[in-house]
């Protein structure tokens, strides 16, 4: 019967093989860092968004989403919840209008905004808020 060796720890690599590793460690951890800061989105353009959320929630139009009615703040909370999951498609304040608040990202239905009985389709409501936010500047 043969006896059995114990386990004997490997020396450590050394040479081209485990310095290629480490570079290559150091590649992704720089992309990492760069990626994550490109994901920032621009003050600007958040400071927008956000006054857009509140203009939905202000506006007291009801918003139609897959074809059942939502109440304005109702409507606000749904796209701030969006925003925070999908804010790396947002580079702009229009990209969040296109991308975010003009339709279901699960059906692909257009979302419409209904105030006073006229029914808009919401990314154009949003577009003719954002024109009139950008003419009179957020201080009004």
């Amino acid at each position: 019967m043969r006896a059995i060796k114990p386990l004997q720890p490997r020396p450590a690599e050394t040479g081209r093989g485990a310095v290629s590793v480490v570079v290559a460690y150091l590649f992704v951890l720089v992309a990492l860092v760069f990626s994550a800061t490109s994901l920032a989105i621009d003050p600007e353009v958040d400071a927008e968004i956000r006054a857009l959320l509140g203009a939905v929630s202000s506006s007291g139009c009801d918003f139609k989403r897959n074809g059942t009615l939502h109440s304005s703040t109702n409507a606000a909370e749904h796209l701030a919840l969006k925003y925070s999951r999908g804010e790396r498609y947002v580079a702009t304040t229009e990209d969040f209008i296109n991308r975010l608040a003009s339709k279901s990202s699960w059906t692909g239905k257009a979302y419409w905004v209904v105030c006073q009985g006229d029914e808009t389709p919401s990314g154009a409501w949003l577009h003719a808020r954002l024109l009139e936010l950008r003419t009179r500047g957020p201080e009004s």
